[in-house]
């Protein structure tokens, strides 16, 4: 288990468009190996790999709550998107603190490769949907500040997590 140092807003990797991916070896499946590792370690739902310095086309996601429910997209691409939508709060590893309220697709379908170089196309609903256009944006220098409505004040972040937890208890 490694765990990569996340980096945060000012970092210039964060606003660079990302390469394809194009060797799938040992390389690749420690990347995302590490990253899922990284992610899972600062308790997140998704990480892509320009939050780790690597400008390359390739984020992990696990919005399951048993942390069971590892998703890797390598050279991922939406192809599909409802024009129903979402609204609600979206956080960021790299920007730790902070929180905005923004407006994504309640659903999505993505194109994208497995570590092997295999296609297959996921369809991504609610949270998952969030997480995949976040992470996706990450690979084109989008941050969620560039999108969001309006910046969430601490106490507005403070309450939203006491309400995540108690929802937590009561489902426990």
């Amino acid at each position: 288990m490694a765990i990569r140092k996340i980096v945060k807003l000012g970092d210039d990797a964060l606003r660079k468009i990302c390469k394809p991916v194009d060797k799938f070896n040992l390389r690749l499946a420690t990347l995302l190996k590490d990253m899922a590792d990284t992610m899972y370690q600062a308790e997140g739902v998704g990480l892509a790999a320009p939050q780790v310095g690597i400008l390359r086309r390739a984020v992990v996601i696990d919005c399951s709550e048993k942390r069971d429910g590892l998703i890797e997209l390598v050279n991922p691409e939406i192809i599909a998107r409802s024009e129903e939508t979402q609204c609600g709060r979206e956080g960021c590893l790299s920007l730790p603190g902070r929180a905005g309220i923004v407006t994504r697709p309640m659903r999505v379908t993505v194109r994208a490769q497995d570590r092997h170089g295999e296609f297959f196309e996921l369809q991504a609903e609610g949270l998952l949907a969030r997480a995949v256009c976040h992470e996706l944006d990450h690979l084109d220098g989008v941050l969620y500040i560039d999108s969001m409505e309006r910046e969430m004040t601490p106490e507005e972040i403070e309450a939203d997590n006491r309400r995540a937890e108690q929802q937590a208890e009561e489902r426990a």
